[in-house]
C-alpha cells in the first residue's frame, strides 16, 4: 500500500505531533508499505526509511496525491485535506487535539474542518477528542517510544517529583510549586526536578524562590533520548499539572515507562494515558494537587501498587501495536 502520510509539524521541529509521525511512519514501513511523508516544516534533520517533502510546491503535491493509495493525516490540516478530498483519495484523519483556537472558540477555518469530516474517516486519540468531534470514528491511542522509554534497573530512583515539558503557562508548573510551598506547611518537603525549557523559565525560578523552595526545586534545562530516560528512571513520581485540557499525554506514557507513579491533571484526555497508574486532580486546583501529592507520598504501599499497574497498561500504547491498529483502518479504505 502507498501511504501518502501529511504531518503539518514534523522533525527537526519537536513535540508530540512530531513524534508520533515518526514512530508511525517507521511502522507502516516495517509492516512492508511505501511512505511518502509530507510536511511544513523547512529543515531536514537527515535521511529516513521513507521520503520526506518538505514545503511542497502545487504541482509536486498534486503529483503526490495521485501516486498515493490512501492519505493518512496526523492531525487536520486543510491544505493537505482539501487536495484529497478533491481527487477522491480516501483519506484517514487522526485528531490530535480539539478544533478550536487557543481560546478555546471555533473560527471560520475550524468550522471548514467540521463540515468535512463526514467525508473521512476519523480516528482521535482518546475518547475525550473523539466526543469533541461528535463522537465519530474510532479511539487509537497515541504510541510512545517504547524502544526508548524503559525502566532501568540498577538506577538509584533516588529522587522524588519530577516535570517534564514546555515552561510555559498551560503546563502549570507555577501551580505545582505553590503546592509545594503548601506542604511544607506539613513537614513534607520532597524535592523537584523540572525539566525543560521555554518563556516561563526565569518567572518560575524566582517564584521558586518567592516561595522558600531553592532548596528543593532544581531546574535541569532541556533534556533528550538516553539522557531524559536515565533522569526520570531517577525519580519516584511524575507531576503533570496542566492547567489546560490536554487532548493526551505522551508525557505520562514516558514516566510510567521509566517507572514512575503519574499525578497528573484529570480534563480532557489525560486521565486516559495515566489509567490506573496514578492519581488525577482537577486542573487548576492548588489544593486538590497539594491534597493528591500529599497522598502519594505518606501512603507508603501506594506507589509499589500504582507502578505494578504499568505493563499491562502500557502494552496498548506500544508503537507496532498502535501502528497495526491505523494500519488495518487504512487497508479497509483503500479496497
Amino acid at each position: 500500500m502507498k501511504i501518502l502520510f501529511s504531518s503539518y509539524a514534523f522533525a527537526p521541529s519537536t513535540g508530540g505531533i512530531e513524534t508520533v509521525s515518526a514512530l508511525l511512519a517507521e511502522e507502516f514501513v516495517a509492516a512492508g508499505h511505501e511512505v511518502e511523508l509530507i510536511t511544513e516544516t523547512p529543515d531536514d534533520d537527515g535521511p529516513r526509511n521513507y521520503r520526506v517533502t518538505r514545503c511542497p510546491h502545487l504541482t509536486a503535491l498534486l503529483r503526490l496525491f495521485r501516486w498515493g493509495d490512501v492519505v493518512f493525516q496526523n492531525n487536520i490540516s486543510l491544505r493537505t485535506l482539501i487536495p484529497a478530498l478533491l481527487l477522491g483519495k480516501p483519506t484517514l484523519i487522526l485528531h490530535q487535539t480539539w478544533i478550536r483556537n487557543t481560546r478555546g472558540q471555533i473560527d471560520w477555518n475550524d468550522r471548514i474542518k467540521l463540515s468535512l469530516l463526514d467525508r473521512v474517516t476519523n480516528v482521535s486519540i482518546s475518547a475525550a477528542v473523539a466526543e469533541s468531534i461528535g463522537d465519530r470514528g474510532e479511539v487509537i491511542p497515541n504510541p510512545y517510544r517504547d524502544d526508548l522509554f524503559q525502566e532501568q534497573p540498577n538506577a538509584p530512583r533516588d529522587k522524588t517529583l519530577v516535570f517534564l515539558g514546555r515552561l510555559v503557562s498551560d503546563k502549570g508548573v507555577d501551580l505545582l510549586l505553590q503546592a509545594l510551598a503548601r506542604l511544607q506547611n506539613d513537614g513534607l518537603t520532597p524535592d523537584l526536578t523540572v525539566i525543560g525549557d521555554g518563556p516561563e523559565s526565569a518567572t518560575l525560578r524566582q517564584l521558586a524562590r518567592d516561595l522558600g523552595l531553592s532548596g528543593q526545586v532544581t531546574f535541569a534545562g532541556g533534556k533528550s533520548g538516553i539522557a531524559l530516560v536515565e533522569a526520570l528512571n531517577q525519580h519516584r513520581i511524575m507531576v503533570i499539572p496542566s492547567r489546560w485540557a490536554e487532548p493526551f499525554g505522551i508525557v505520562a506514557l514516558e514516566g510510567i515507562a521509566c517507572g514512575c507513579a503519574i499525578v497528573g491533571s484529570a480534563d480532557g484526555g489525560m486521565p486516559e494515558a495515566i489509567g490506573p497508574c496514578g492519581l488525577i486532580f482537577p486542573n487548576g486546583e492548588v489544593e486538590q494537587l497539594a491534597a493528591a501529592l500529599r497522598r502519594i507520598l505518606t501512603e507508603p504501599d501506594l506507589i509499589a501498587s500504582l507502578r505494578a499497574a504499568a505493563p499491562e497498561h502500557l502494552a496498548r500504547f506500544q508503537s507496532r501495536v498502535v501502528a497495526r491498529q491505523h494500519l488495518d483502518l487504512l487497508q479497509k479504505i483503500a479496497s
